[in-house]
């Protein structure tokens, strides 16, 4: 299984990215997605996920109402439209795939994309 993700940048406080994630090598439909952070020197961060019909969205308090998760299961991707970035959303961004009802910490992730939020 393939995941490669990308639509990072440099981007000033207020500016707006779309980060994409191909996938490839599994049934993209049958699997929950997520999308996760890490920012320099911190953890890993829950960000958003979708369920595999793509009804069912959740997002981190911290990008509530400004992130927007989606999917395309004809085209086996997986979005995160993110405006109104705050410097605080610098971070390495990764999707991740989980079977259903599977917690992301035990899913299979991408390479990430570096999205650096400063004016």
């Amino acid at each position: 299984a393939q995941l490669v993700e990308s639509g990072g940048g440099l981007v000033q406080p207020g500016g707006s990215l779309r980060l994409s994630c191909a996938t490839s090598g599994f049934i993209f439909s049958s699997y929950s997605m997520y999308w996760i952070r890490q920012a320099p020197g911190k953890g890993l961060e829950w960000v958003s996920e979708i369920d595999i019909s793509g009804r069912h969205k959740a997002y981190a308090e911290s990008v509530e109402g400004r992130f927007t998760i989606s999917r395309d299961n004809g085209k086996r991707m997986l979005y995160l439209q993110m405006n109104n970035l705050k410097p605080e959303d610098t971070a390495m961004y990764y999707c991740v795939r989980t079977v259903p009802r599977t917690s992301w910490t035990r899913g299979e992730r991408g390479q990430g994309t570096q999205v650096i939020v400063s004016s």
